[in-house]
């Protein structure tokens, strides 16, 4: 087997890996760093591995076998841009509160707003104040990730869509929520009460 093919054998069970890994596997093989360099250029070219962004990839085949898991994409989420969780529109889909398909993984960080369109989907970052970054979860499974509670979600959504609900009343909430389409029924009392209590307090704060 020759040196590329090795070290890509090694990270098949891998869930991802940096460039630094890959490296670090190459350096066994006493290779000099063009030449590692180059084996990560042809492995990309060959499709043996999949660039999420600059300097972590996947192998082809550690996608192939867990492309229909939900987890797997929401864990690759918190892993490309951390500290950040998986809110709006992609968390209230899991929770059922959205009738309509998103294809897009939205996640909240405290960093800057950034997207990443890659070939195992697209990963888009909506940004945050400190303060606000509260109220998500771990899901604990193969593949763990964070993930806002529903009534986070929603808020989180109407946090980015009103623009930090500049020019926002309370009165127009829930015409606002009926907008976007979200079945706020369908969400548990104790959530509703919380994004309430939420919406309320941060635009009485500010």
């Amino acid at each position: 087997m020759k040196y590329r093919e090795s070290i890509i054998e090694q990270l098949k069970n891998q869930p991802y890996f940096t460039k630094e890994g890959f490296s670090q596997l190459a350096s066994g093989y006493s290779l000099k760093d063009s030449t590692i360099s180059s084996y990560l250029v042809r492995s990309v070219a060959r499709k043996d591995i999949i660039q999420l962004k600059r300097g972590v990839y996947v192998t082809s085949d550690f996608h192939l076998k867990h492309r229909n898991d939900t987890s797997y994409f929401f864990y690759l989420a918190n892993i490309l841009r951390g500290p950040s969780y998986i809110s709006s529109w992609t968390a209230l889909q899991y929770y059922n509160l959205v009738t309509e398909t998103i294809n897009t993984i939205t996640s909240v960080t405290e960093k800057g707003t950034r997207n990443f369109t890659t070939k195992v989907g697209t990963f888009s970052y909506q940004s945050i104040t400190k303060k606000l970054f509260t109220g998500f979860i771990l899901e604990m499974g193969d593949f763990e990730f964070y993930i806002a509670s529903p009534s986070k979600a929603l808020f989180d959504l109407l946090y980015s869509k009103t623009n930090q609900f500049r020019g926002f009343s309370l009165e127009s909430l829930d015409g606002h929520v009926e907008s976007l389409r979200i079945d706020i029924d369908e969400m548990e009392t104790g959530e509703r009460e919380k994004f309430y209590k939420m919406v309320k307090e941060y635009m009485h704060h500010e």
